[in-house]
C-alpha cells in the first residue's frame, strides 16, 4: 500500500489549535464522521452534518486528496454557468474540521463525499488522523430502510465495539451481507486496531427512505450526544421543527393517497405493536418476533442503492 499520510494535507492553523485544545481535555476528543454516498436512508447522517457546520463554529484541521479519491465521472460536481463563462465550481471537499458544541466543548466532524476508490488507503490515513488527534472515541450515523411505520417511534441499531454506550435490549439483526461502504470500513479498520468505535444506524420507513426524514435524523442525534456529551440543542431544535412539519405533511399524503398505501402503513402499524407496544420508544423489538432474513435484508440495500444511482 502507498503511504497513506499522502492522501491528506494537514492546515497548520486548524492542527495548532487542535493541540490547544488537547492540552485541555487530557481524555482525549470526540470524532464524529459520514460521508455522503453510501446507503443513508431519509439523508440521516447528510441532514447532521449539513446542521453542524451551518450552526456552530469549526475550523479545517486536515483536507484529504478530492482528485484521488473522488470520481468525476460518477458523481459530477456542479459548474455554474453565467451569460458565457463559467463562474463557479463547487469543488467536492473530504476534511477534519474542529467543531464547538453549545458550552464550547471541542470535538472533530469528518465528512464529505465518500471516497470512490482507495478504501484501504483511506481507511489507514483515517486512522493515522485519529491517532495523531488523540481521538477517544469515533461515532459514525446513518438511516437504514427498514419495514416499520411513519407513526411509530424511530428505532436504532447501534454497532461497533462500543454498542454499550447506546442500550438497545434486542438486536433487529442476526447475520447479514450487505454492499459495503467506506464509512463501514473505516469502522472496521479502527477496531481492528483497537480503538473505540460507535455506530448509530436508524430505521427509516421504506416507502420514504429516499426523501429527507428528520425523525431518523433527530434520533440519531440524540443517541450521540447521551454517548459522547457533546451539547446540541440548537441543531436538534431545528431538527425537531423539521420533524413534526415533515410527519403532517406525510399523513397528508397518505390521506389523500390511494388504499394500498394507506393499508401498507397500517399493516406495518399493526406488525410493530404486536412487537414492540405502541408505547415502546427503544429498539423495534421487545420480544421475539418474525424477522428479515438476511437474504431480504441484503436484497433491500441494493434495491435502495440501485434507486440511489438511478437518480444519480
Amino acid at each position: 500500500m502507498l503511504d497513506p499520510q499522502d492522501l491528506y494535507a494537514w492546515e497548520p492553523k486548524g492542527l495548532s489549535v487542535v493541540d490547544m485544545a488537547l492540552a485541555q481535555e487530557s481524555a482525549g476528543l470526540v470524532m464524529l464522521y459520514h460521508f455522503d454516498g453510501y446507503i443513508d436512508a431519509g439523508e440521516t447522517g447528510d441532514q447532521i452534518v449539513d446542521r453542524l457546520l451551518d450552526s456552530l463554529p469549526h475550523q479545517v484541521v486536515a483536507r484529504f486528496d478530492h482528485d484521488r479519491l473522488v470520481d468525476y465521472r460518477a458523481r459530477r460536481p456542479l459548474l455554474t454557468f453565467t451569460r458565457d463563462r463559467w463562474t463557479d465550481y463547487e469543488v467536492p471537499d473530504i476534511a477534519v474540521r474542529l467543531v464547538q458544541d453549545a458550552t464550547g466543548a471541542p470535538f472533530l466532524l469528518l465528512s464529505g463525499p465518500e471516497p470512490d476508490v482507495e478504501w484501504e488507503r483511506f481507511a489507514a490515513a483515517v486512522r493515522q488522523i485519529v491517532e495523531r488527534l488523540q481521538v477517544r472515541l469515533s461515532v459514525n450515523f446513518h438511516g437504514i430502510p427498514m419495514g416499520v411505520p411513519h407513526t411509530r417511534p424511530v428505532g436504532i441499531t447501534p454497532h461497533g465495539n462500543r454498542t454499550d454506550l447506546v442500550p438497545v435490549s434486542t438486536s433487529v439483526f442476526d447475520e447479514a451481507q450487505v454492499p459495503g461502504s467506506a464509512e463501514a470500513l473505516v469502522e472496521y479498520r479502527l477496531m481492528q486496531a483497537g480503538h473505540d468505535v460507535l455506530g448509530v444506524a436508524t430505521h427509516v420507513p421504506h416507502y420514504i427512505a429516499r426523501s429527507p426524514y428528520p425523525d431518523a435524523a433527530l434520533t440519531a442525534l440524540e443517541a450521540v450526544t447521551a454517548a459522547t456529551g457533546l451539547v446540541l440543542p440548537g441543531v436538534a431544535h431545528s431538527l425537531r421543527t423539521d420533524a413534526q412539519r415533515t410527519q403532517t405533511e406525510i399523513d397528508r399524503q397518505i390521506r389523500e393517497g390511494d388504499d394500498e398505501l394507506t393499508a401498507l402503513v397500517q399493516g406495518l402499524e399493526h406488525q410493530y405493536d404486536a412487537a414492540a407496544g405502541a408505547a415502546t420508544r427503544g429498539n423495534m423489538l421487545a420480544e421475539p418476533v418474525e424477522i428479515p432474513s438476511a437474504d431480504e435484508i441484503g436484497r433491500e440495500f441494493e434495491k435502495f442503492l440501485a434507486e440511489r444511482e438511478g437518480d444519480n
